[in-house]
């Protein structure tokens, strides 16, 4: 117990995975799946709250199959889930380059990538997933990078000294979601889905201890309504924007995964969080978000700032022997293809001694010099070119003529809602896919996995888990009270936000929360900061519930509203991350104590007390929540303290 911030439960486990040779567990686990007879799938209903990758790839998949599917998202289209910003590419153990790819070694990349703190079966059965996604992609027509002979082309990413990364352009993301929305679509013609646009999921709906649907607010009506089924998936992604600037999509939240945690799901490693190294830096206190350049240009753009603490000049009058290419010097066998964590927090080191470039010191330089001598313009063009465009219109530079100004940002969540082998929470009939949970990246996603996980998720692992569920249970209607009680919850939330009439703004609450997670809960932590944390943000938001000000109606396009109750979500989340933060007294992935570093300063594991998965139980309001260890065992990868030197 961490100072009476939280309480120690039961240990948890998977009961789920199966046991026997890993390369045999998935398969064993599909044959050992009770089915649904396609006669009855028909008359058995699921519902879906996302439609990014791994939403939009489930609906397809399970309609496809013969399900009833309702399925919900807050955008206006499909189209325009945060999925969508995905840039890089998305990894897979084809092997067509010959370099020595395989799946085991994408697993074992991925084990060490997350240095150590994820589970050998899940992410194995990811790993052998990864080569039938590439195929489903390829028949729908995604149109891949190709080379000249015609064959799929491929690049690194950081982590890896193999290239196994599939890519279009620099809008990978944009282009598999519209592969995934065109089958999801197709199916909605057909009758097997219903899709609910501008709907927000706001409560779970329970009943003996499962989860039965769902309680919606329609965003530009107001009208709140409930939706029950056989199963819930949230598809709902991550928790980024608790930090307020990140290059989530504004509207991301943890609303959907909070409710459930709320009922019972435990929420499991929130701390982790990803900072990604290649983002455009702040530029002032306007700013409402952050803009990613992509991973992928770390292959030709090389990473450095002046050797001399305080050097103003601009990067074309600083000599090469004047340059400082630290990811080379430091990581000599990687380079610039690091890991996330890693690249992140070395930018952050060289910035703290007084060599970060740009406005107030805060950024590093990614240079395509070299590159650009080396391809010519056109090729590096080719490969990069919308991404030298955006970076341009944001920015004003030419990133051909000019380095590019980087620094780290807030960018993905390895934390999660807790799930079994099976991708169900703690809550029966309440699965959970994608970002939206915890299961495959410990402590630190590997560049280009996250498109990886999200449509292994979606087109086939949840469609032969979730009928195992539903065949093994066939339950009544929903009772008219449980569907009430929700509804009743949720309006009584709106009518209290609505009814403080306070003096500030919500966007205030949540840029002054943002800067406390990033100041105490961000690259890195200190038990001094995290303690700090923990006095001012439950301050916060009691400051928030009595001076708050939502204008509008309920019943009513009101964009405030939801703003509003996304961020009271957040400041809830925000607290258990800092207890998760401070109760893990060890360094791991993208979780740095500063009270666990190496003598190079690289991060120190403690795997005699930390070798666990947190999963975390809500216990009541201003009640200390409840942690359930769950063991992790390394039988085919044994952790090692990382080294990418």
């Amino acid at each position: 117990m961490t100072d009476g911030f939280y309480k120690s439960g039961e240990p948890i486990a998977d009961a789920k995975a199966p046991a026997g040779a890993i390369e045999e567990r998935w398969t064993t686990r599909k044959f050992e799946a009770k089915q649904v007879n396609p006669a009855n799938k028909r008359k058995k209903k699921i519902i879906i709250i996302g439609t990014g990758l791994a939403g939009g790839s489930a609906g397809a998949t399970l309609g496809e199959a013969g399900y009833h599917v309702q399925q919900f998202c807050f955008q206006d289209s499909p189209r325009r889930a945060h999925s969508i910003a995905a840039q890089g590419g998305i990894n897979a153990a084809k092997n067509y380059r010959n370099d020595g790819d395989s799946v085991y070694r994408l697993f074992y990349e991925t084990v060490k990538g997350g240095d150590f703190r994820s589970r050998e079966s899940n992410v194995y059965r990811l790993a052998d997933i990864s080569r039938q996604i590439i195929d489903q992609c390829v028949a729908q027509g995604v149109p891949f990078a190709r080379e000249y002979g015609g064959l799929l082309d491929n690049r690194s990413f950081g982590g890896t000294q193999v290239s196994r990364t599939f890519y279009a352009r620099g809008q990978t993301g944009q282009q598999l979601l519209l592969g995934a929305y065109q089958a999801l679509m197709r199916q909605v013609d057909a009758g097997n889905v219903e899709l609910y646009p501008r709907h927000e999921m706001l409560d779970l709906i329970m009943e003996d201890g499962r989860a039965r649907g769902v309680v919606v607010r329609n965003l530009i009506n107001g009208e709140v309504k409930h939706y029950t089924a056989d199963a819930v998936v949230l598809a709902s992604g991550g928790y980024g924007n608790v930090y307020f600037l990140s290059t989530n999509a504004m509207g991301s939240n943890v609303t959907a995964s909070w409710r459930a945690h709320r009922h019972g799901a435990l929420f499991a490693n929130p701390c982790y969080t990803q900072i990604h190294p290649t983002c455009i830096p702040v530029s002032g206190d306007h700013q409402s978000k952050l803009t990613l350049m992509s991973e992928s240009l770390r292959n030709d753009g090389r990473v450095w700032v002046p050797k001399k603490a305080g050097d103003t000049r601009r990067p074309y009058d600083i000599p090469e022997d004047e340059r400082d290419y630290y990811l080379e010097r430091i990581y000599p066998s990687f380079g610039n293809l690091v890991p996330r964590d890693i690249a992140s927090r070395a930018a952050k080191n060289v910035c703290d001694e007084g060599r970060g470039v740009g406005p107030g010191g805060l950024g590093v330089y990614l240079d395509f010099a070299d590159a650009i001598a080396r391809l010519g313009r056109d090729k590096v063009e080719a490969k990069y070119g919308n991404l030298f465009e955006m970076y341009e219109r944001i920015t004003g530079e030419n990133p051909y003529d000019t380095p590019m100004r980087i620094y780290p940002a807030v960018h993905y969540t390895m934390g999660g809602l807790w799930v079994d082998y099976d991708l169900e929470s703690t809550i029966p009939g309440l699965f959970v896919i994608g970002e939206a949970n915890f299961s495959d990246h410990g402590a630190n996603r590997l560049g280009a996995s996250a498109l990886m996980q999200g449509l292994a998720d979606g087109y086939f692992v949840l469609p032969n888990t979730i009928g195992d569920y539903i065949a093994r249970n066939s339950l009544p209607p929903v009772a008219e009270t449980a569907v009430s009680e929700a509804e009743e919850r949720v309006r009584t939330r709106i009518e209290r936000l609505l009814s403080i009439d306070g003096d500030r703004t919500v966007d205030s609450f949540h840029r002054e929360l943002g800067h406390i997670m990033w100041e105490y809960c961000g690259m890195e932590r200190t038990e001094e900061g995290l303690r700090k944390a923990l006095d001012l943000i439950p301050a916060l938001r009691e400051e928030f519930w009595t001076r708050v000000k939502v204008t509008g109606r309920g019943e009513e396009l009101n964009q405030q509203l939801e703003k509003a109750g996304r961020v009271a979500d957040f400041f809830e989340l925000a607290e258990l991350m800092v207890v998760d933060a401070l109760h893990r007294a060890e360094s791991c992935g993208g979780h740095f104590r500063a009270e666990s570093q190496d003598e190079d300063g690289e991060a120190k594991r403690d795997d005699d007390n930390f070798a666990y998965v947190a999963a975390w139980e809500w216990a009541g309001e201003d009640a200390q929540p409840v942690l359930h260890k769950e063991a992790l065992n390394f039988d085919y990868v044994k952790p090692t303290q990382r080294s990418y030197k």
